[in-house]
């Protein structure tokens, strides 16, 4: 979504995107934080969009939050609280991450069970919709509006091997690198955006980031970065097993199996088949 970071995003290229529109790319600065609300928001009116003109949109993508926020709808909770924010981080670094997933798990212990004990990010923002709304994060779900109600959705997930998987992810970082992500990286600093901006927090940027500021060599950075993203896909493939009416194809989408299973799965929810 951010612009200018482009490659350690592998968003396409402009010349990859000629004569298919695409959606929700460059529509936030660097600096600004693109929440999973706004993608919400902004993938659902691009949906209404699209399907208005008779057309089927096509989601792709990896993050289950966004997916559930898409599909489920999050919870109208409080705005951020970045006093209360800090003090949580402040806990965390003084105390481990592990002092916030006991203390999620004495007030709200279906979240704690949900989260794992060294998701930062989450922890935080269950403890702060706790302490500002005194209710736990899980309560909050009824109120939760999904702004596609009403779609009928096909979610396709691909399950690969682990080894190959493996070997996909270091071929990308290699990529991403052979491609200039570093430079990349520089040149936004240059322009004024700060490390910490919210852009520069994932996979990839964090670690490139951390290289320029001489935490590590690169040859490290790229093991690390290889390492990260497989934490980050086991992750995924726990957060998504979770999710309902999922149909997994079985190998890299490219090959022919998975191929065949995915458009004839994509022909009978066109088709309205009662298969689906």
């Amino acid at each position: 979504m951010y612009r200018g970071v482009d490659i350690g995003t592998d968003k396409p290229p402009a010349a990859d995107r000629a004569g298919i529109t695409h959606h929700l790319i460059d529509v936030a600065g660097p600096t600004e934080i693109y929440s999973a609300a706004r993608y919400a928001a902004d993938a659902g009116a691009a949906i209404a969009g699209i399907t208005g003109r008779g057309k089927l949109p096509i989601l792709v993508g990896g993050s289950g939050f966004y997916y559930r926020a898409l599909v489920r709808g999050l919870f109208p909770g409080p705005a951020r609280d970045e006093p209360l924010r800090a003090r949580l981080d402040r806990v965390a670094t003084k105390r481990g991450v592990e002092a916030l997933h006991r203390w999620l798990g004495r007030v709200d212990p279906a979240s704690a069970q949900r989260i794992q004990p060294r998701d930062r990010k989450r922890l935080v923002r269950a403890l702060e919709v706790y302490l500002l709304t005194g209710q736990p994060l899980t309560s909050h779900f009824d109120a939760t509006a999904s702004p596609i109600a009403g779609f009928r959705v096909l979610p396709l997930g691909v399950a690969l091997p682990r080894p190959e998987l493996r070997a996909r992810v270091a071929r990308r970082v290699d990529a991403q690198f052979d491609r200039g992500v570093v430079a990349e990286v520089q040149g936004l600093l240059a322009r004024g955006v700060p490390a910490s901006a919210h852009a520069l927090s994932g996979l990839v940027y964090r670690q490139v980031v951390e290289l320029l500021h001489g935490v590590r060599d690169e040859v490290s950075t790229r093991e690390l970065i290889v390492r990260e993203n497989m934490r980050y896909a086991r992750r995924q493939l726990i957060w998504f097993r979770k999710e309902a009416g999922i149909k997994w194809l079985q190998g890299a989408g490219e090959t022919e199996p998975a191929r065949t299973q995915a458009v004839s799965l994509a022909r009978a929810f066109v088709n309205l088949r009662s298969a689906i």
